[in-house]
């Protein structure tokens, strides 16, 4: 069994629905996940350019369309606690956390994160690569971090036992949250710096203030965080990630927040490079998540610890936090 900690399939969904399809889960995604062994994941709301331009009006279409899309599918169930995981995966049903990747769609008022709980969200993050009212991501002022609003909206995140989530935080606003925090945190979907130094990968003093925290890091397949040189953005390598994060950190924080592009327009998937494609060779998609747990055990990660990355340590902030 896998579970992703992070997907952006609810953007497919909503795309594909505005353009008058239904069905979409069943037609276009639940297959190759069940080819893949992925029984559930985070499926963020995720603010794609352009519409980041009216981020509450997106958020509200994404919400619009996860409401149609469930009312459609029998084959997922919506999950806000790990029983109902456990019964999702007793009744054979693909499970989904909703998430929120990025609050911008908020602006300064706090109460949304109450209205998007009572939706049904379950995980957070306050930025995506933008700065915003509440922090600063990776494409913003390297000087810019957490605002004073930020640090309320980590509170009450915290404080209503949601997943809280750093990654595409810059730097300043990572350490601002870290010298607030007092519970596990996540990040969803990033990699070592050490190995490929881009903005969105995590350095080693990250990597030990999550491991400090009792959180995860999800191992991220978009090709642009796994290696610079095309030639080695393949399995291998990421396994070469989890394998320098799991020193850094130890077994029981790292995880699998896959990240998969194929289904997304090029103007979202290129935001970083110009490289035509955005996947991992061996990981194009999530029909392919066989293939690291097959490399895994050729470099000699025992069962316990390959469930551990697959599903286990995730399971275990789920847990902790969703209660």
């Amino acid at each position: 069994m896998i579970f992703d900690g992070h997907s952006d399939i609810w953007t497919d969904v909503t795309t594909r629905l505005l353009n008058g399809e239904t069905n979409i889960l069943k037609t276009y995604h639940l297959d190759k996940l069940k080819q893949g062994n992925i029984s559930g994941s985070i499926f963020v709301i995720w603010i794609d350019p352009p519409h980041d331009m009216n981020p509450y009006k997106r958020t509200q279409e994404i919400m619009s369309s996860i409401v149609k899309e469930t009312e459609s599918c029998s084959d997922i169930a919506i999950v806000k606690s790990f029983d109902e995981i456990n019964i999702a995966l007793q009744n054979n049903k693909f499970f989904i956390i909703i998430g929120l990747e990025g609050l911008s769609s908020i602006g300064n008022n706090l109460s949304l994160i109450d209205n998007y709980y009572d939706f049904g969200a379950r995980h957070a993050s306050l930025t995506w690569n933008e700065e915003n009212l509440l922090a600063t991501g990776v494409k913003g002022n390297p000087v810019r971090g957490l605002t004073a609003l930020g640090k309320e909206a980590y509170k009450k995140i915290i404080s209503k036992n949601m997943i809280f989530d750093v990654s595409h935080l810059n730097e300043k606003s990572f350490w601002d949250i870290i010298d607030i925090a007092d519970k596990p945190i996540i990040a969803s979907h990033s990699n070592s710096k050490s190995i490929c130094d881009v903005p969105r990968n995590l350095t080693d003093n990250q990597l030990k203030e999550i491991q400090r925290l009792g959180g995860i890091v999800g191992i991220n397949s978009f090709n642009q965080f796994v290696h610079e040189y095309q030639s080695k953005q393949t399995v291998e390598t990421l396994v070469d990630h989890i394998i320098y994060m799991a020193n850094i950190m130890g077994i029981d924080h790292v995880g699998l927040g896959f990240d998969f592009c194929d289904f997304l327009d090029d103007s979202s998937v290129n935001s970083f490079s110009n490289q035509e494609t955005s996947f991992t060779k061996g990981l194009e998609d999530c029909s392919k998540t066989l293939n690291i747990v097959r490399e895994l055990s050729k470099r000699g990660f025992s069962q316990e610890d390959i469930e551990k990355i697959s599903y286990k340590n995730f399971f275990r902030i789920i847990k902790e936090t969703l209660v």
